[in-house]
């Protein structure tokens, strides 16, 4: 048994698929004489074609984005053509008879095995400028990243270092029940993923892929935060039972999906669901939602070939309207750096704390002419909206300071501007901010006039209060929503809101845990968005609690001075409000 973070709760018991960094499933194979030469021509085809695709990228970067970015591939193209590159790679599959994929497999561990041994800076981003064109090759030579999973009995458990949109958008449907990963925290994208699919998973487990291979077989305790590989007839059959109980109480929690969710006074509360794109837009309205809370729109880019302009946007967003629950979207727009970089937007530029710097709308307002493309987009997405009977909210994303609320409204005026000569239409939406940043929630008060409501990213929020990355193991344990500092900051922040009528939601991963749930209900939230998958438990739970009950219990709780007593005492009141649903919390 190995120990991890759980991050979404439930068992799952199935065969490991294991994700390596880059490659799911290297060829092994050997040629045979007559298969060298189409072999060799598929490589070329491969290059020729990925040399078409750094240029046409080189070219739209260009101009959406400038030119110092797009100079970027330039040099992966430079990388492309270098002769001993190819060589190396022409080699292997003329003298070693390997197929090109396991030849750029060979030529990508030659590459970091060098790399790995310098302490330069500049050479170790060069390692991922090869990578980026790898992977580019790779992907014209095969659907490298689609794994075979048929030929794999049962449902699968995904195993990786971290779980990257890419990877996502790879499994498609393929039946996977769990999630593991050597990286990551409560907030990691494969946390988010796990919980947007309502799949177990633990997260954090150091050195997993040494000791589990594809085809084993693997228990995931994403309440407990076990992982056990091969386990033995008894502790399999133990755990099939668990999953199985798991399973059926999702199944009846999930029959309240047409009810809305009113408390045991009657009181009405918003659920609504933080979405990816368009199939989670679905599935929110499955799961009962009653709007979309948070679009991240970062991965329409992250798993786009190239830069999303402005039509292709908009079409995403309208697919999205048409997809979510009343056709109420709030979009975010782009929120990058940090743990999610793309290579045209800054990611050569290496920062010591990158959480903290140039990222989010910092790195938005560098490159104006690319945001304002995605203002545009938002701006007609809204049109379309009312014209359909629903509404769209522009949510800007890690707001500091007033002045950037200021600039931000002017942005949003120019750009209707923009759009009123071009004669397009569109609407100007309601321009909220979110609070992760704990300056903002400081003065909250003074930022209350320049934007029209509130969403509280409490993932940020919660690792900048206690000045731990969420996603380093080292530390992420102290990354707890329920902290007496945590509880302290948005009481005072869902207060002011209230007191100034602005709506507020809290749209971190926090909102969709039932401990979280009862004391942000009882500071006065009203509106929560969260994983569709956890929509189903809350809604229940919100019909177990009266207003009076939830106030109560949060003024119990911001009385302790310590996350182990806010927990305990939690704990022993959903135990006796709501005995059922604590499986469907994490540890």
């Amino acid at each position: 048994m190995r120990k991890g973070i759980a991050v979404s709760p439930g068992v799952a018991v199935g065969t490991a698929y294991c994700i390596h960094e880059i490659f799911v499933n290297p060829d092994t194979k050997r040629l045979e004489d007559r298969e060298i030469t189409a072999e060799l021509a598929q490589y070329e085809y491969a290059r020729d074609k990925t040399t078409e695709d750094l240029r046409a990228l080189q070219k739209k970067v260009e101009a959406q984005v400038g030119h110092e970015q797009a100079a970027i591939f330039a040099v992966h193209e430079s990388i492309l053509r270098d002769a001993p590159f190819t060589k190396k790679v022409r080699d292997w599959i003329v003298n070693e008879r390997m197929t090109a994929q396991a030849a750029l497999h060979q030529l990508m561990a030659e590459y970091t095995q060098l790399f790995s041994r310098t302490k330069d800076e500049y050479l170790r981003d060069r390692l991922n400028d090869i990578r980026d064109v790898v992977v580019r090759i790779s992907a014209h030579l095969s659907d490298v990243l689609r794994p075979e999973t048929h030929a794999l009995p049962g449902p699968l458990i995904v195993v990786a270092d971290e779980l990257l949109p890419s990877h996502v958008v790879a499994l498609g449907d393929a039946d996977v029940h769990g999630i593991v990963t050597q990286a990551g925290s409560q907030t990691s994208h494969a946390a988010i993923i796990a919980r947007s699919r309502g799949i177990p998973a633990v997260s954090g487990v150091a050195g997993i892929l040494r000791q589990v291979k594809t085809g084993d077989t693997i228990i995931v305790d994403g309440r407990e935060g076990h992982v056990i590989v091969n386990p033995d007839a008894e502790a399999k059959s133990a755990y099939h039972k668990l999953e199985r109980e798991f399973f059926n109480l999702k199944d009846q929690l999930a029959e309240n999906r047409d009810r809305p969710a009113v408390t045991a006074d009657g009181v009405e509360i918003q659920l609504l669901a933080n979405i990816n794109g368009v199939a989670d837009a679905h599935t929110a309205g499955r799961m009962g939602a009653t709007g979309i809370g948070l679009f991240r729109t970062e991965y329409l880019y992250l798993t786009h070939s190239d830069v999303p302009d402005e039509e292709e946007q908009l079409e995403a967003y309208r697919k999205v309207i048409d997809a979510a629950p009343g056709r109420e979207v709030v979009i975010r727009t782009l929120d990058i750096g940090g743990d999610k970089t793309m290579v045209y937007l800054g990611r050569n530029f290496r920062e010591a704390n990158p959480f903290m710097g140039w990222r989010s709308i910092r790195l938005s307002f560098e490159h104006p002419e690319f945001f304002n493309t995605q203002i545009r987009a938002v701006l007609r997405a809204a049109s379309y909206a009312k014209r359909k009977g629903g509404k769209v909210k522009l949510l800007f994303p890690m707001i500091t300071t007033l002045e950037e609320l200021r600039r931000l409204r002017s942005i949003v005026r120019k750009a209707c501007k923009q759009l009123a000569d071009d004669g397009k239409p569109h609407v100007k939406p309601p321009v909220g901010m979110m609070l992760e940043v704990p300056a903002a929630a400081v003065t909250i008060r003074d930022m209350l006039g320049s934007c029209d409501f509130v969403s509280v990213g409490s993932n940020d929020l919660v690792q900048y209060l206690m000045a731990a990355d969420r996603d380093n193991p080292k530390v992420s344990h102290l990354c707890q929503p329920l902290a007496p500092a945590v509880l302290r900051v948005l009481s005072d922040v869902i207060r002011a809101c209230n007191e100034a009528n602005r709506p507020i939601t809290v749209c971190g991963e926090m909102a969709g845990q039932p401990r979280a749930f009862v004391l942000l209900l009882g500071m006065g939230l009203r509106n929560f968005s969260m994983s569709a998958a956890f929509i189903p438990t809350i809604k229940d739970l919100t019909g177990h609690i009266s207003i009076a009950q939830a106030e109560a219990l949060a003024r119990r709780a911001m009385e302790f001075s310590t996350i182990v007593q806010v927990k305990r005492y939690v704990d022993e009141q959903l135990s006796r409000l709501a005995p059922n649903l604590t499986v469907l919390d994490t540890a």
